[in-house]
Parts: structure tokens; sequence; C-alpha cells
């Protein structure tokens, strides 16, 4: 199986070496990688970082790996699906650039579709209860622990399949589910539409437990519970009676 790789990527100049040193490293039986980093608009020495990285990794276990670059921010949702146009593998997966998702994960993720169990796989932070020691112990994560919920609830009731972690970055699915799919997102509402769409088109989703170490705001974490958790809400109604 050829499996592609987006990384988006804006302004992560102290994260972006490790997780594609991460994501280049992690061997998969059985699976030949496509890493496509997706530069959007950065403004600090992410472009740099990259591109080192690139000439440091002359040979590996990668095929047709790109590096893309938007000239302007245009949001996560628009460069996911740059990366989407230019991938040519038979599966795709999507990965931050942050250190929050571990790559050894997507292995998990991956057994399912070569043992023929199912055609899509999300990666669920939240088949739990809420981590008051851990990751919910302020009021700030708590709140998007409830968030999160609150939105996988709604999908699972719109959509008529019982789902944990709509908001997921992992999301493992076939490029031909996406060939024909128009996406519109240009932020973070990317998560809600293809998972709305996936389940219109009557894709079953298999959800497999993951673990994530959640960065802090002071450490550049870009979603805004609010207003971002709004936008998702919206997207999850629309697409549940429009195209």
């Amino acid at each position: 199986m050829k499996l592609s790789i987006i990384i988006p990527v804006f302004n992560e100049e102290k994260t972006i070496s490790k997780i594609l040193n991460r994501v280049y490293e992690v061997k998969i039986p059985h699976v030949e990688k496509q890493i496509i980093v997706v530069n959007d608009g950065s403004t600090d020495a992410t472009a740099s970082v990259i591109s080192n990285f690139i000439l440091s990794k002359v040979e590996g276990p990668i095929f047709n790996s790109k590096f893309l670059k938007h000239e302007k921010n245009m949001g996560k949702g628009a460069a996911v699906r740059t990366g989407i146009k230019n991938a040519i593998g038979d599966y795709i997966i999507i990965q931050d650039a942050d250190l929050e998702y571990n790559p050894k994960d997507i292995k998990k993720l991956v057994r399912p579709i070569l043992e023929g169990k199912n055609k899509i796989v999300y990666g669920t932070r939240l088949k739990r209860f809420p981590s008051l020691s851990k990751e919910e112990r302020t009021p700030q994560f708590l709140l998007h622990y409830l968030g999160n919920k609150f939105l996988s609830l709604l999908t699972s009731i719109l959509y008529g399949q019982w789902i944990t972690d709509m908001e997921t970055c992992y999301k493992l699915f076939p490029r031909k589910a996406v060939d024909r799919m128009k996406l519109n997102a240009r932020g973070f509402e990317f998560e809600p539409e293809i998972t709305a769409k996936f389940l219109k088109r009557g894709y079953k989703i298999l959800e497999i437990p993951i673990t994530t170490k959640p960065r802090g705001y002071d450490e550049g974490k870009k979603l805004n519970t609010f207003k971002d958790g709004a936008i998702a809400l919206w997207t999850l109604f629309k697409y549940k009676f429009t195209n």
C-alpha cells in the first residue's frame, strides 16, 4: 500500500524538524510513504527548516515526496486540500506539524486497512473520561474536551453513526474517497466537513484509540475553542442539508 502523509504547516519552526524526522523514521510494514509538506504562508523560519530537512534526506523509505507552499496563510483546510491534490498514495492521512500526535500511531491506524476490516479509520483521543489530573486539569482544556465531545455527539446524531472524536487530526482514508469530493473548508472546519461528507456517502468510520500530548496556547496552539467550535457547529448542520 502507498500512503500519502499530508503535513500542513504554519509558523512551526520549533517543531517541524522533529515531526518530519518522526514521520520519516516510522516504519510501517507493507506500506510505502509519500510525505507532502504544505507550508501555509509561514512568516518565521519554517521554510528554511523544511528545506534543510529535505537536503539532509537524499535517500530513504519515501516516494515522490513534495514540499509545497502558499504565498500567504490560507488556513489548515486550504493547506490540506492542496496536499490532497498532490497525493498519489492509495490512502491519505493528515499529520499536524506540532508534537501533539505521535506518528508511531499511524501503524495502528493502517492495520485495519491492511486487514480489510474498514476503509476509513480515525484516531480517537476521546474514548475516555476527562483526565482531570493531566490533559483536562485546567478549565481551558476541560472546555476544549467538552466542546469536542459535544461536536462528536452532534455528528453522531445528525449523520447516524457513533463518533467519539470527529475533530481528530488523524483521519486515514482512501484517496478515491475524495477524488470527486468538493471540499470547501479553508480553516479548522475541514474536520467536520470531510467527516460529514464521508458519512453522507455511506462510509463507515472505524475509530482506534490514540494518545496525544496537547500543547498550550502559550506554546503555539492555534485552535480557538469558541470561534472554531461555532464554525464547526454550523458546518455540521450545513452539510447535513447541502452538498
